[in-house]
């Protein structure tokens, strides 16, 4: 992974959840709250929360009493997941990195993060903070993506922009949210943390984008692909989102369209 990977500042968060969060984040989010919430927890920390699409539906299923903490590295970020959603006293709002949490071992019953782990710089450090502010018996839910061939909105992206940039394409995509696929890899470095009661849960969806427009436009103005891109292109961000709906216009024509996602769900217990 490179360091621009996790560069989510200036209009992206915005773009972010806008385009990509209803695009292929919302419906996993909800499997994830599921699950959560069945557990009735008391205590709860998320890391790499991203625009909040965890926290505002899990925040009102929550008990009145639970407290729960809405962690990411990324202020930009957490400002607007923070902004997306109502005053609620029992949530507090914290810059933190998941690779070194600012709290005390035991402190929760519930850790959880969607789509997070792939930006660790050190997986296995961040499981192992995890599992330390987890109290016994608690719970470790996180999801990441799997491969990229089995997410086709993302991988006819990459494709397209392959073509347009033929020289250096850009493999944000690939690289990254969909470098953290191998569930053997995922096993073992849990394994390497601590964990040993672990569930990997594959599971497809059904995405749907309006138009090929707004495809385009999720990934290249909300993820690092725009970085990417005016790296590439200087002051041919529009210019190059067009090319690429264009390109996906002519693989699935000119209204709406359906593309299957597909992610691993990880529970672990302690």
């Amino acid at each position: 992974m490179l360091e621009a990977d996790r560069t989510f500042t200036g209009s992206v968060p915005e773009n972010y959840n806008r385009y990509m969060v209803p695009l292929i984040f919302e419906v996993f989010a909800i499997e994830l709250v599921r699950h959560a919430s069945s557990l009735s927890p008391a205590a709860v920390l998320e890391t790499a929360a991203g625009t909040g699409v965890v926290s505002r539906i899990l925040g009102p299923q929550l008990s009145e009493s639970a407290k729960y903490v809405v962690t990411d590295l990324n202020l930009a970020m957490l400002n607007y997941a923070m902004s997306r959603q109502a005053p609620d006293a029992r949530i507090t709002w914290l810059q933190s990195d998941a690779l070194d949490l600012p709290f005390g071992d035991g402190t929760f019953d519930l850790v959880c993060s969607q789509f997070g782990a792939m930006f660790f710089p050190d997986r296995v450090a961040g499981y192992r903070e995890a599992k330390r502010v987890l109290r016994p018996g608690g719970h470790f839910l996180f999801s990441v993506w799997d491969r990229i061939e089995e997410n086709v909105f993302a991988n006819e992206v990459e494709i397209a922009l392959a073509n347009i940039f033929a020289d250096d394409p850009p493999r944000f995509m690939s690289r990254t949210p969909h470098g953290y696929h191998d569930t053997a890899l995922i096993r073992r470095e849990l394994e390497a943390a601590g964990f040993f009661q672990i569930e990997i849960d594959t599971k497809a969806e059904v995405s749907r984008a309006s138009s090929p427009g707004f495809l385009a436009a999720a990934y290249c103005l909300g993820t690092p692909l725009r970085g990417e891109i005016e790296s590439r292109a200087s002051g041919k961000l529009g210019e190059t989102t067009e090319l690429v709906a264009q390109a996906l216009e002519r693989r699935y024509g000119k209204g709406e369209v359906f593309g299957k996602i597909q992610a691993h769900l990880i529970s672990v217990k302690t």
